[in-house]
Order: structure tokens, then sequence, then C-alpha cells
């Protein structure tokens, strides 16, 4: 293994530390907290881009899928993954994709990292509801009212949060050598 793709696999690891961390601070809602597992997920594909930061919620999911007490409210296991929340948790894989993805394509810049990290909530939130929806046997009106509405403001500040941080924190990284620079920085 080569030292770069090394050093990748490390960020991966610390990434899916902090989103586990994140997902403790929860505001209790009746169905879905408020959690900050999605703002980790937002920071970590804007420091990471497309490749890395989809293996790391992967890694993050796949702790938690084996039992680890990672997901929001200090749970884990494979019900959870089955349960009510976890379309947003299998949502984390594929918004950190297409977020990495947009500002690969794009530009690791703040106001596209908000746009990209925008399209991920969006993402997280369809895919999570949609599992909403058939595991509680609801209708799409109710679906939509207890898994998309009350996320949606604090969505949107949490995705400028994540790009405004992960994007300092992405050129830090940079300066230091720990990620390559250009748009697609962690192909190795």
């Amino acid at each position: 293994m080569n030292h770069t793709r090394l050093k990748n696999l490390i960020l991966c690891a610390l990434f899916a530390a902090i989103t586990a961390i994140l997902a403790q601070i929860t505001i209790p809602l009746p169905i879905i907290p408020i959690s900050g597992q999605t703002l980790a997920v937002g920071l970590t594909a804007t420091v990471l881009g497309s490749r890395y930061g989809t293996v790391s919620m992967i890694v993050y999911a796949g702790l938690g899928a084996i039992g680890l007490p990672v997901f929001a409210g200090m749970s884990g296991g494979f019900g959870v993954i089955l349960g009510p929340s976890g379309g947003y948790i299998t949502g984390f894989i594929v918004a950190a994709l297409v977020t990495g993805l947009i500002l690969e394509y794009t530009k690791f810049t703040t106001p596209m990292a908000i746009i990209a990290n925008i399209v991920g909530m969006f993402i997280t939130l369809a895919i999570g509801t949609i599992q909403l929806k058939y595991v509680l046997d609801l209708s799409w009106a109710k679906s939509l009212a207890a898994g998309v509405y009350p996320f949606l403001i604090v969505g949107v500040v949490k995705a400028v949060i994540a790009s405004v941080v992960g994007i300092q924190v992405r050129q830090r990284l940079t300066k230091f050598g720990l990620l390559k620079s250009g748009n697609q920085q962690t192909t190795a």
C-alpha cells in the first residue's frame, strides 16, 4: 500500500469517527431526531471527495450495522439499518458520493460546496423518507411531515457549516501534504 493511499484511509477512519461523535449531538423529535450526522456527512464529502468520502460513510454504517453504538442516541445494530431511520444512514453513503462528485467535477469552493451539500441533504432526506414510509406504513403526506419538513431549515444551515468548514479543512490538509492538490485529490 502506498503512502498516499494509507493517509487517505486514515482520513476515512478519522471522518467515520467524527461522524460517530457528531451523531450523538441530537435534538429529539417524535420519529427521527435531528442529529449532527448529516453535518458530518457533508463535512466528510467536502474534505475527502467522492471516493474516500463514500468509503468513510460505508465504514461508519458498517460499524453501526455490526452493533457498535455509533448511530444517533448511541444506537447500533442491523435493526437500526432496517428500521425507520435506516434509510437516512443508507442515504449518507449516496449523499457523500454525489456531494463529492459535484465538487470534483466543478470546483472545491465554498459556493459550490454549499450547492453540493444541499443536493446531498435532499438525497439523504429522499432515501430516508422512502424507507420511513414503508417501514412505518405511513402515507406520503405523513412521511414528508415526519421525515423531510422538520429537517429542511436545519439541513441548509448544516450544509453551509459543512461547506465553510470543509473547504477550509481541505485547504489546510492540502497545504500540509495530507491531500493532493487539484479537484480529484483523493484518487490515490
